[in-house]
């Protein structure tokens, strides 16, 4: 398949640039392949639309305030306004991230992100990406960067509104913990205290894997042909704890539904051939596209998506392109809201 095959217009109306209130009040597109159908409902709806023994595996990474604006000094040079977003941390001063515009800076420059915190170049690479040796370590750098960064907020939306106050609360799961996404898990967003005490009540499992996301996710399928793509690997974690949970919890019938494409591909990630679950903790750089099998989950909950993205052509894999297709046509006419702070949809796997 070509990129161009999962392409679609979509008004710019559709694009959520805040979340729902409250979170689980959010539309919900229930697609079933099986079935053919779509039905309407709501993300509070979701403890009637699954059963007893079912297990929800959410992403409990936690998003940092990665993008940091800075001033490139050099001897004997001018500045020049430098915006870096963090992407993965290699040691406790050292990070890569994407620089904007990256055609300005040199391995040797240094920028100055706020009276006490710079960051040298070391290397450079394809894209704008860059290392960068931070002036502070560890627990210091970390604060920070939490005290200069801003919410690393989607440039579909950061092109049409600046972060403010409220982003630090709604670009955040309220499971979040496990600091380093640089991104959201954004079907997470939609779950509430209120959700989740009528989950328990329904006898629904919670589990929690942590797969840091990355700046990686924003970035465009370049090319045509999908087998000369490379997705920027990232780091996760499955404990053996929550492996046995959930295999244990699949032979009793249960059923697995992933929160989110992260969790998706890092259940994958972690799956033997046979769909069994064992522990992981590595870096995944999974791609996903139509005519993979999947091993692991048996529905997926997840937002819609950016057109010509790696997760576009995820969900089309999981549901099947020309349902998936037909689900975005109807959601686009119907005015369901897109991307990070939209609406949500409830994938049923599609038929081997």
């Amino acid at each position: 398949m070509r990129v161009s095959d999962f392409d679609f217009h979509l008004p710019p109306e559709n694009i959520a640039l805040r979340p729902a209130e409250p979170r689980d009040r959010a539309r919900l597109l229930e697609v079933d392949p099986a079935g053919n159908t779509l039905a309407d409902r709501i993300v509070s709806d979701l403890p009637t639309l699954l059963r007893p023994g079912d297990m929800l595996v959410f992403n409990d990474t936690k998003v940092i305030p990665a993008r940091l604006d800075g001033l490139r000094r050099r001897p004997g040079g001018a500045g020049a306004a430098i915006e870096a977003m963090l992407h993965q941390r290699l040691g406790p001063a050292q990070w890569k991230a994407f620089a904007r515009p990256g055609k300005r800076l040199a391995v040797g420059d240094t920028i100055e992100f706020g009276e006490n915190l710079s960051a040298d170049v070391e290397e450079k690479g394809e894209g704008g990406e860059v290392t960068l040796r931070f002036s502070l370590k560890g627990a210091a750098l970390d604060i920070a960067i939490a005290m200069v960064g801003h919410i690393p907020l989607p440039p579909y939306i950061a092109s049409k509104r600046a972060d403010d106050a409220r982003d630090r609360e709604d670009y955040q799961t309220i499971y979040a913990k496990a600091d380093g996404a640089v991104a959201a898990p954004t079907a997470g967003l939609h779950f509430t205290p209120d959700l989740f005490a009528r989950l328990d009540a329904a006898g629904i499992a919670r589990h929690f894997v942590t797969l840091h996301v990355g700046a990686g996710t924003f970035l465009p399928v370049k090319g045509e042909d999908l087998s000369e793509h490379r997705m920027h690997a990232e780091f996760g974690i499955v404990t053996a704890e929550t492996a046995q949970a959930l295999n244990a919890g699949r032979a009793r019938g249960g059923r697995i539904i992933a929160v989110g494409t992260t969790s998706l591909r890092l259940l994958e990630s972690a799956a033997a051939p046979d769909g069994t679950l064992e522990p992981f903790a590595d870096e995944t750089s999974i791609f996903i596209t139509p005519g993979y099998r999947f091993r692991t989950a048996d529905a997926l909950m997840t937002n819609f998506h950016l057109p010509r993205s790696t997760l576009m052509m995820l969900v089309s894999a999981f549901a099947g392109y020309d349902t998936m297709k037909a689900a975005y046509a109807h959601a686009i006419a119907d005015g369901y809201r897109f991307y990070s702070y939209g609406d949500a949809s409830l994938l049923w796997r599609a038929p081997c």
